[in-house]
């Protein structure tokens, strides 16, 4: 399929103190992450032109950055494309993100900030309410500042860049896993416990429910790879 204007809904460019082409990146990333852009979709760069109100430099750029992710398969003289989720980079992500998070989490605890926790808490009383609206959307992007928060409390935001810069493809396929039966109730669960843990001075328990909490997606994938085409996913 061709991106149209309408499919894509994304406004012109506002921020002038920012260059182009990030912005372009941004957006188009979110989108890819959110499952605008579904996997095989066709990227008009005529039409993104015309969308951003852009050259076709920046638009350019941002799809050779989107590239870099391996979120987008570049096809010389011919189109690009928004890549299949690739199941083996997924798996690669929640490694490197489990590897971080627990340790992340383990110093977390061994600390117990009352002002995380407020925070965290604030964040996830956010999330519930978007869950319950069914905005889920708004949702993951609470579950995305709530990681955010811990990396930052920790003192290696850096780390959260790595992570995000790796996460394309695992982030999609648990945007694919969030609609299921209760997987909203069970996110919530994990990131309450994981503060409890935290809150609690519990090194050990907060690291095994991060543990637990970022292995859940990827248990379920031959479920998730059942209620979609074949074409969102390469092995």
């Amino acid at each position: 399929m061709t991106v149209t204007l309408t499919r894509l809904a994304l406004t012109p460019l506002r921020d002038r103190s920012r260059l182009a082409a990030p912005q372009v990146f941004d957006h188009l990333r979110d989108a890819i992450i959110n499952l605008e852009l579904v996997p095989g979709t066709v990227l008009s760069r005529t039409e993104l032109q015309l969308q951003f109100g852009l050259s076709s430099t920046p638009i350019r750029d941002a799809l050779m950055k989107l590239a870099e992710e391996a979120l987008v398969e570049i096809f010389p003289q011919h189109a690009t494309r928004v890549s299949p989720i690739d199941l083996d980079h997924a798996q690669q992500a929640a490694f490197l993100r489990r590897s971080i998070e627990i340790e992340m989490v383990h110093t977390l605890a061994s600390q117990s900030d009352p002002r995380l926790i407020e925070q965290l808490r604030q964040t996830l009383r956010l999330q519930q309410a978007f869950g319950e609206s069914g905005d889920l959307t708004q949702f993951d992007a609470q579950d995305r500042l709530f990681h955010r928060q811990m990396y930052d409390a920790a003192g290696v935001p850096d780390l959260w860049i790595l992570a995000r810069r790796h996460s394309g493809h695992i982030d999609r396929l648990r945007r694919l896993h969030l609609p299921m039966t209760g997987k909203v109730h069970q996110i919530m669960r994990d990131h309450s416990a994981i503060v409890d843990a935290i809150a609690a001075g519990d090194p050990v328990r907060a690291a095994q429910e991060v543990r637990d909490h970022l292995s859940r997606s990827l248990a379920f994938v031959s479920g998730i790879r059942a209620q979609y085409p074949a074409g969102y996913f390469r092995d």
